[in-house]
């Protein structure tokens, strides 16, 4: 997989990346979507939500801060993407927390094609039926083997599935793919795994294979963690390393032998 070149296309072609997304880092979805060479819009009204996805190259949905209005409107947007053929990733975050988080995942699972289900460890088994513990919206414990339960998930929704952890995780249900870049700093700022979920909107407009897509903005981000890590020692200085260590990554280092980390473990 040429990342590196994958990375330079997103450049190239800057595609519009439309959100329904998390109240609490929509900031941070946004800014990562441009250091990361995509277009950000943040819209969530029902009354324009359907317009502006026409305009878009991806769709990402996060339910990290739900409302009856949000998840009508990212239905809406997600019918018109699916009738225009633009990708969707989405980030269920904290579902199975409450009965509404999971409720909804379901929903937009059952009402709609999502190419790209992107999550934690206890996300995607709660997902998957498998039994997991959530506190908020942070995984505390899964009891089952998460590789089988994210190809379960792969199967029955015929998405590409990412788990995000300490080693990454994809899969389209047949292939597993695990990744190992990343460091350990990531985990200890807000907003990662809704980040994570931008970029792969960023790569997912400009490459249809999706595990590869997905798989590309996992390295690409984690290489640029792994840089950030480098030069601040503290959360706070490495959130903003992040943003200018991905605007500033070269697709040569992404493609370097160290950097790039991808073990196929089936397929």
């Amino acid at each position: 997989m040429n990342t590196g070149k994958l990375l330079a296309l997103v450049r190239q072609r800057q595609p519009l990346v439309h959100h329904i997304t998390n109240a609490v880092t929509i900031s941070e979805c946004a800014n990562i979507t441009l250091a990361a060479g995509g277009l950000p819009v943040m819209a969530n009204a029902v009354e324009e939500v359907e317009e502006m996805v026409e305009q878009a190259q991806a769709l990402v949905l996060n339910i990290g801060t739900l409302t009856r209005e949000q998840v009508e409107a990212m239905l809406l947007a997600g019918k018109r993407a699916n009738a225009l053929q633009i990708p969707i990733v989405l980030d269920p975050v904290g579902v199975g927390a409450t009965k509404m988080r999971l409720d909804v995942a379901k929903r937009l699972l059952a009402e709609l094609k999502i190419n790209v289900i992107k999550g934690n460890a206890a996300e995607i088994a709660i997902l998957a039926g498998g039994r997991a513990k959530m506190l908020g919206v942070e995984a505390v414990a899964v009891s089952e083997d998460v590789e089988l339960l994210a190809q379960n998930l792969a199967r029955q929704s015929k998405a590409v599935v990412a788990v995000t952890g300490k080693v990454d995780l994809v899969t389209d249900g047949n292939e597993l793919w695990e990744i190992h870049n990343g460091h350990v700093l990531m985990a200890k700022i807000v907003g990662t795994g809704c980040m994570t979920a931008s970029v792969m909107g960023c790569f997912a407009a400009i490459c249809h294979e999706y595990q590869q897509a997905a798989a590309a903005a996992l390295v690409v981000l984690n290489v640029a963690a792994e840089l950030a890590a480098e030069r601040a020692k503290t959360p706070a200085a490495f959130k903003g390393e992040l943003f200018d260590r991905l605007y500033a990554l070269a697709p040569e280092t992404v493609d370097c032998r160290q950097k790039l980390k991808i073990k196929e473990v089936q397929g």
